[in-house]
């Protein structure tokens, strides 16, 4: 039987150490952290056409994986993610958007209030 060992990325880790105490307080937190938890395949992908189909503008998105950047961006979205393709980032600040960490929302925004998470 396979062990599993959780996920090996270094980032990833420090990241969901900062989550665990948030995840305790938080339902938003905790799904946020038990997405992450995921192994890599299962992991969300979103392409920005799917955040400018789903968001609203003005609106902060959390998508717990990767976005990447088919499609383009015509509303003004904060976009919070583990990871971004560069396109995709040049897309979102093309569009008057924010590309942040979900580290940086952690800090601005630590209750989870008013955070879509999509994917």
């Amino acid at each position: 039987m396979v062990k599993r060992t959780g996920p090996t990325n270094y980032q990833l880790q420090q990241l969901l150490v900062e989550l665990e105490s948030k995840a305790m307080e938080s339902k938003f937190w905790s799904r946020i952290k038990k997405d992450l938890c995921k192994p890599t395949r299962q992991r969300r992908e979103v392409n920005i056409y799917k955040i400018n189909q789903f968001a609203r503008d003005g609106e902060t998105v959390v998508i717990p994986g990767k976005v990447l950047s088919v499609g383009e961006m015509n509303k003004k979205v904060d976009v919070a993610a583990f990871s971004f393709s560069q396109e995709a980032k040049v897309k979102i600040e093309s569009a008057k958007g924010k590309a942040l960490s979900i580290k940086e929302l952690l800090k601005l925004n630590p209750d989870g209030k008013k955070v879509r998470i999509l994917g």
